[in-house]
């Protein structure tokens, strides 16, 4: 449990800095309630956010915006660690020394005699290694399955390439992309054939299998779905808000507005665009 200390803040702005800031902050003498109360799992959302904001500010390419974030997701790092040595489980220099080991023993090409490798070759070595880890870490324990380390927390997309990835690691894959594309048709069949039954489960199920098909598709043509949809979404917030714009210089509201008021200027915002 928590190992009460005299550790004082330190004035110069280092990483021994802010973790005896972290400590001072879980002091149960006098340090801040809602840091007392934070467990790994009540601060796990706070991490999965501030690692979507370190990625929003580099699509904006805000670099002000960016070291910022960067600040916060290294605080995470810190909470985590300082819950983590109150409980005797490992401590910051833990967290760094397994990535220091772990970053040296992927990369043999830079840091033994092996010599430099093409991209292709240090690819393939790299996950050949990251598969021995996998192999270590699951050795004699309930968890032996190929998929089973997965986390499941990840955003589902990239959950689902990730489960692909790794079933096409020992061979279970469609050959070629319009095996994938023959797929996705067979799942949007089934779902308009369950679409007018009401069984909410079914529906869901089918969608799930659909999206799935999709994200195998992605896999194949090597796009990230993640970025792909949220470039949709930005894109569409961009249009509509012509939409907005163009319905506020006729005088009139989206409440106001036709269908075909709105379809006319979403295309004429499409057109603009594709001109560029």
């Amino acid at each position: 449990m928590y190992k009460k200390t005299n550790h004082k803040p330190k004035k110069d702005e280092n990483t021994e800095g802010l973790l005896a800031i972290m400590k001072k902050l879980r002091d149960p003498d006098g340090g801040c309630p809602w840091d007392l109360k934070q467990t790994f799992l009540s601060i796990a959302p706070y991490t999965i956010e501030e690692a979507y904001e370190v990625s929003d500010a580099i699509e904006r390419g805000n670099f002000s915006d960016l070291k910022d974030e960067l600040g916060d997701l290294l605080l995470q790092v810190v909470f985590h660690a300082c819950i983590a040595e109150e409980n005797d489980y490992f401590t910051y220099k833990d967290v760094v020394s397994g990535i220091c080991k772990k970053m040296i023993r992927r990369h043999p090409h830079v840091f033994d005699s092996t010599g430099k490798k093409d991209v292709v070759a240090v690819r393939e070595s790299w996950e050949n290694i990251k598969r021995q880890e996998r192999t270590e870490k699951i050795r004699g324990t309930a968890n032996t399955g190929l998929l089973d380390d997965i986390p499941k927390a990840l955003p589902s997309l990239t959950r689902s390439i990730k489960l692909q990835n790794r079933a096409a690691e020992v061979g279970f894959d469609w050959p070629n992309t319009s095996n994938v594309v023959e797929k996705i048709a067979e799942e949007s069949a089934e779902l308009i054939e369950v679409a007018d039954t009401h069984d909410t489960h079914k529906i869901i199920e089918e969608f799930g299998d659909l999206l799935f098909a999709f994200a195998n598709l992605a896999r194949h043509l090597k796009v990230d779905p993640e970025t792909a949809l949220r470039g949709a979404n930005d894109k569409f917030t961009r249009r509509f808000k012509k939409i907005e714009d163009g319905l506020q210089v006729l005088g009139k509201t989206l409440g106001g507005a036709s269908l075909e008021e709105m379809e006319d200027l979403w295309n004429e915002a499409k057109y603009a665009e594709s001109a560029h």
